[in-house]
Parts: C-alpha cells; sequence; structure tokens
C-alpha cells in the first residue's frame, strides 16, 4: 500500500473533509480531501479483482476505513464519502448494475459500504466522475458540451450537454461497444466494439499476437511507434482510426464543443492525439469539429471526481435538513 499525507499537524476543531475513493479494475486510488478539493492525505491499493467480487467489496470497505483512519489521526471529521467503480451504475438507485471487470451484478453496493463501515457513502461511474472532475477542475472547464473518453483497460465516455450530465439511468457514456470497423469479438458479447481495437489491453494484445514478442502494455506498443517498428504502427494506426470512427458518430449525435481523452493510452500525448484529431476532422462534413485535448488531471480524475460526489450528496442533505426539500 502507497500512503501519502500532507505536512500539516493534526488540528482539532478543523471543517469537516470528504473520503473519496476510484476503484478500479487493477488498483484504488483515494484521497481525504478538503472543501476546496486538496489532498490532505491519499493511498493506493491493488484491486483483488481476481479473487471475485466479494473480495474486492471487502477491500473497498477496508480502504474506506483506511482513509477514515487518515483523516482522524488530522483531527477532520468526515462528512461523507464517495466512491466511484467501472461498469453500469445506477447512482440514483445506488447500485454498481454490473462490471464485466470485477463481476459484479445488480449490487446495491452504496448501502453495503455504508453497512460496513458506519460511514455515509455516495456511489458514481468512475467515468463520469472523472469527467466532472474534468469539467470543474481540469481540461474542460467552462465547455457546456464535452465528451471525456477515457482509453484504459477497457474505453467509456461521459457526455455534459448544455452543461448537464447525461447519466440515462447509468446506461449512457458506453462508447467502447460502438461498432466499429476492424473489431473483433467483445465479452460484452458483441463483435466490432471499439474496445476490441482501441483500448490499452487491446492495443498490446494485438502487438503480442502479430510479433509473438510480448508488450508489457500500451505504453510499449507506444514507444516501439516512435522507434519506426511497423507493426506497431499498424496496430496503433488502427486504434487511433476506430477511435475517430466512434467519435464522429458521437460528434453527430450530440455535437460536442470538446472532446478530452484520459486513460492510459492518453498519456501518449500527440502520439494520440494528433492523428485521432486528423481522422476525426476527415469524417465530419457539416458537424461541428470538436477541439480534441488530453486530460488535465491524469489519472487523479476518477478519485477527484469521488470527492465532488460525496460534497454534492453534503449540499444535498444539507438542503434537504434546511429546506424539507430536495435540490431540484
Amino acid at each position: 500500500m502507497d500512503v501519502s499525507t500532507s505536512s500539516a499537524s493534526p488540528t482539532s476543531g478543523l471543517p469537516p473533509c470528504v473520503l473519496a475513493l476510484d476503484v478500479g479494475g487493477t488498483g484504488m486510488k483515494g484521497a481525504v480531501l478538503d472543501r476546496a478539493m486538496r489532498p490532505i492525505a491519499s493511498l493506493r491499493r491493488p484491486t483483488p479483482r481476481g479473487e471475485g467480487p466479494t473480495a474486492v467489496v471487502d477491500a473497498v470497505a477496508e480502504t474506506l476505513l483506511a482513509l477514515e483512519r487518515l483523516a482522524a489521526e488530522r483531527g477532520l471529521p468526515v462528512a461523507h464519502a464517495g466512491v466511484v467503480v467501472p461498469g453500469i451504475v445506477d447512482e440514483d438507485r445506488r447500485r454498481a448494475v454490473w462490471s464485466a471487470n470485477i463481476g459484479w451484478r445488480d449490487l446495491p453496493l452504496a448501502a453495503v459500504l455504508e453497512s460496513r463501515t458506519g460511514l455515509p457513502v455516495a456511489l458514481g461511474h468512475d467515468v463520469r466522475a472523472g469527467g466532472a472532475a474534468e469539467c470543474a477542475l481540469g481540461a474542460a472547464r467552462g465547455a457546456r458540451n464535452v465528451l471525456f473518453v477515457a482509453v484504459g483497460t477497457g474505453i467509456a465516455a461521459a457526455l455534459v450537454v448544455d452543461g448537464r450530465p447525461v447519466r440515462s439511468g447509468g446506461l449512457a457514456g458506453e462508447l467502447g461497444h460502438v461498432e466499429v470497423r476492424g473489431g473483433t469479438a467483445c465479452a460484452c458479447g458483441g463483435h466490432g466494439c471499439l474496445e476490441t481495437l482501441a483500448s490499452a489491453h487491446a492495443v498490446a494484445s494485438a502487438y503480442t499476437a502479430r510479433t509473438g514478442r510480448p508488450a508489457a502494455g500500451a505504453a510499449d506498443v507506444a514507444a516501439r511507434v516512435r522507434e519506426g517498428d511497423p507493426v506497431a504502427r499498424a496496430v496503433w494506426g488502427e486504434a487511433t482510426d476506430g477511435l475517430a470512427e466512434a467519435l464522429a458518430m458521437a460528434t453527430t449525435l450530440v455535437a460536442p464543443e470538446l472532446v478530452v481523452l484520459g486513460g492510459g493510452l492518453a498519456e501518449a500525448d500527440r502520439l494520440l492525439l494528433d492523428p485521432v484529431r486528423d481522422r476525426l476532422a476527415a469524417r465530419l462534413t457539416f458537424q461541428r469539429t470538436p477541439a480534441l485535448v488530453r486530460a488535465g488531471l491524469g489519472d487523479r480524475a476518477g478519485c477527484l471526481g469521488a470527492g465532488l460526489t460525496a460534497w454534492q450528496a453534503v449540499d444535498h442533505h444539507t438542503h434537504t435538513l434546511f429546506t424539507g426539500a430536495p435540490t431540484p
């Protein structure tokens, strides 16, 4: 476990904080955040998905308690916890509906975590939370029509249209399961999904399959592209072409003014952004061509989004307490 804290000494009587936890398929990123979204303490732990969904739930609960202890060491009362997870998440029903990576189905995760930890828990979707953080704190500040796309082990998107996030019962944003040319059979049961062509896992797997030389990940393939490896270039070209095709569909439907690319593949920066930008523009005719930028918050976006989710729950509770009615 990797833990870091700020250098200030524990002080009693400080304003409340929130706990933020971003649960990924391979690792969890947690933080204690103040009202200004500054990290007071943070930790990282592996996600034990190989041990099954029950072990993951146990690990999430234990990590929340570890964050609570970090807050207590600094004399900070915890107002709320925010937890964001991958897959299909129904925020209104507080349920993790489905996750291929982790394996849970229709799990009342917020209630389970509240029972395990004694903390109030707000549940969110990792990519929608990351998109909210980019809109509030990162590369999409000031934009009202945004498509945030996280390209990592899988691919998913967060949609903001006219300043409002689009959730649709937790089902919106599954860009990774848009059908594109060149894709193969997908774990979702479909065929030709973008995720089978352009995810970090797909890029590394395709290179390994074609050369017989293992690629440690998409970053390894990107490095070989820069070295002029022809197979790496072909694999990378197919991935960027697939991304451009899917983004052209999304642009036609929701007309984002800004597309923000995040996740592990976006660490390649211009090696990814330049060809996707060019190939997207070439596909558009009458549509508004969106600006295409790299995410500003890096791998912190999901955790910061979890913190925003927690503070929104605090504000909702406070409004309801004093007015007797929920916020609109």
